[in-house]
């Protein structure tokens, strides 16, 4: 299993979204590269669309850089017009793939059944899904983010027993942070993924909810960056916007921690 526990390195993972081509990938890679050649400490992912993929992995095939998926159906293969699966993924080369994230959950009729679904077909298969959850701002505001985050988390994994063997991200995004310019506060974040790593423990083994990574996603830029990665229970970010600009996603990479 790619990236089964192992030494709990940071995660930074790029989410491009549905931005940029081909060539755009090209000039990326062409100034990232240099920027980031001497991290070694921390792991880093970068989620092009699928028509970058290829492009992506040839790229960085001399570097430690991990490829990422935006999203995959659930079934290996079969009549499934403009899908994309987990064997076609693993097969370009992905370690990881983004399920659940709120845009799909919004946009593309995405439900808990559908997530756990993709969960389940990632963790039987070659590939580390992270898992995105996370609780609107009504939900916020009233006092309904932890019940949200439980209910999200439990559905996915329902049904699945996660062994030493087996990896999962989970990525704490607040819908209500995502694209918005705001971010929830360092401490805010903590407190959920503290939460999230208990609900862990009873889901799973605690050996294995302690390896795990928890990583935070919701406007994410080099202005917060150090801040979020000084909380201890935050294991690396899910970047968007500042994804796409190679310098600011570079000073990402080599946040300090404060």
């Amino acid at each position: 299993m790619k990236g089964a526990l192992e030494m709990k390195k940071p995660l930074i993972v790029a989410n491009w979204k549905m931005n940029k081509t081909d060539i755009w990938t090209k000039k990326f890679f062409s100034d990232f590269l240099p920027l980031t050649a001497d991290v070694q400490d921390r792991e880093i992912a970068i989620a092009p669309p699928f028509t970058s993929l290829v492009t992506a992995k040839a790229l960085t095939a001399e570097t430690e850089i991990k490829l990422c998926a935006q999203n995959m159906h659930w079934e290996l293969e079969g009549a499934y017009t403009g899908e994309i699966s987990s064997k076609m993924l693993d097969d370009i080369g992905c370690t990881y793939v983004i399920l659940g994230h709120s845009e799909r959950r919004e946009h593309f009729g995405d439900t808990d059944e559908r997530v756990q679904k993709k969960v389940h077909a990632a963790l039987v298969s070659d590939l580390v899904p992270i898992l995105c959850v996370g609780e609107k701002e009504f939900e916020r505001d009233s006092n309904r983010t932890f019940l949200v985050i439980e209910k999200q988390v439990r559905k996915a994994l329902d049904g699945k027993k996660l062994a030493h063997n087996n990896s999962l991200v989970i990525a704490y995004e607040p819908v209500w942070a995502i694209g918005t310019g705001k971010t929830a506060k360092p401490g805010q974040a903590n407190e959920v993924h503290a939460f999230i790593r208990e609900l862990m423990s009873h889901i799973c083994e605690k050996s294995i909810s302690t390896g795990m990574r928890i990583i935070y996603g919701g406007s994410v830029s080099p202005d917060n960056i150090d801040a979020l990665m000084s909380m201890d229970e935050i294991d690396g970010v899910l970047v968007g916007a500042s994804s796409l600009d190679p310098g600011k996603f570079a000073r990402i990479v080599k946040f300090t921690v404060e």
